[in-house]
């Protein structure tokens, strides 16, 4: 008879911070991404990932503000922000969200990258 293994347990700890720990401009994806993601096309996808994760909400509110853009999708559970629109709307609405959270907010923010 064979022995069993103990089972293994992971354990993640969630503790949020005042953080933007991704900010990425996807410019002219491949259009499989917007179908894989279910939103509609433009020339450009922005991501955020912020904590804690309610800020996704106000990140939301300053990029849409900031540029015309749209939201693809936005989680306030998991802090996650997907905004749509011409390549130069997106930074814009991405560096605005930046600025905002470090400035009023203070908050620890991310570099914008782009590929």
């Amino acid at each position: 008879m064979e022995q069993q293994q103990p089972k293994q347990r992971v354990i993640q700890e969630y503790v949020p911070g005042k953080q933007l720990t991704l900010c990425h401009v996807i410019a002219n994806p491949d259009p499989i991404l917007y179908s894989k993601l279910g939103i509609e096309e433009k020339n450009a996808i922005g991501i955020l990932t912020l904590t804690p994760t309610e800020t996704a909400i106000i990140a939301a509110d300053v990029a849409t503000k900031a540029a015309n853009v749209g939201i693809g999708y936005l989680d306030r559970f998991t802090g996650s922000l997907v905004i749509t629109g011409e390549v130069s709307a997106v930074e814009m609405a991405m560096s605005a969200v930046n600025s905002f959270l470090q400035d009023k907010l203070q908050f620890s923010i991310a570099p914008l990258t782009r590929s």
